[in-house]
Parts: C-alpha cells; structure tokens; sequence
C-alpha cells in the first residue's frame, strides 16, 4: 500500500464547457424542481459542462455548501436553461453533499435517459475538509483527485 502526503494539484476543468453565463431570469430557489431538466433525442452527444452555482444548506446548521458541479455524459443534448434553472432551485434545500449528488443523479437519468452518466460536485471546504461526492453509471472512470480553485 502506498500513502501520499499533501494535497491534489489545484485545476480547472478545461474539458468542460461552463453554463453559468447565460442570460436568463431565475427566480426559483427551491426545493429542487426536476421539472426544468430536458433533453433532446434528435442531437446525441458526449459533453462535459461545469456550473459553479450549486448551493445547498447544511440541514445540520443550516450554513451555506457551495459547490462546482461536473456534468459528463453520452446521450441525448441536455437543454442548458433548464439545467441551470435545476441546479439554482437547489439554493433553498437542506441535504447532505452526497444525497444532493444522488439526487442530481436520479433526476437526470429520469428526465434525459442519457446512455452514460457522471455527475461530481467539488464542495467549498468545511471544518477543513474536501467533501467531493462522485455518482456514475457503471463502467464509468473515477474522476483524477484534485482540488478546485475555490476549494
């Protein structure tokens, strides 16, 4: 068994394409409204988009847990809007890092049936510790450790 000391090399996702800078008017902030997710079976892709927006609430203290979410996946094109609108309705909801992945996760396999999913969230540090939950479907390759800016 070998230990590494320190922490993971600080990176951005140059891969992924950001949703963050779109124009539009949000005015959802919860409980997570998985009606805004589509996706278009005419376009099949393989994408990987990032948004910086996801915020949930600790349902211990209620304190803020902002987090970089990555987005890859193989199917039909996820409607971008409606995504981002998703995530943003997370704002006012209390849950676990791990349970806001796995329900990310479900909903999007439930409202755009993508062939392969993965779904990361890099959380802002708390108590000084990383807490980044990892949700795929089989066969999928675990994300490389490392750590974002924010983080």
């Amino acid at each position: 068994m070998t230990v590494a000391f320190g922490l993971p090399q600080m990176s951005a996702d140059a891969d992924a394409e950001s949703i963050d800078a779109q124009d539009l008017d949000i005015d959802d902030y919860g409980p997570p409204n998985p009606s805004y997710l589509s996706a278009d079976p005419a376009q099949v892709i393989e994408e990987t988009l990032v948004s910086h927006l996801l915020k949930s609430n600790c349902p211990v203290t209620g304190q803020p847990d902002w987090a970089s979410l990555v987005l890859s996946y193989r199917g039909p094109r996820i409607e971008r809007n409606g995504l981002l609108r998703y995530l943003v309705s997370f704002r006012d909801h209390a849950g676990f890092h791990e349970q806001c992945v796995e329900r990310i996760f479900h909903d999007l396999q439930q409202r755009c049936s993508p062939d392969r999913l993965s779904v990361e969230a890099r959380y802002t540090r708390r108590g000084g510790l990383d807490i980044n939950p990892w949700r795929a479907t089989p066969g999928s390759t675990a994300p490389e450790p490392r750590r974002e800016p924010r983080q």
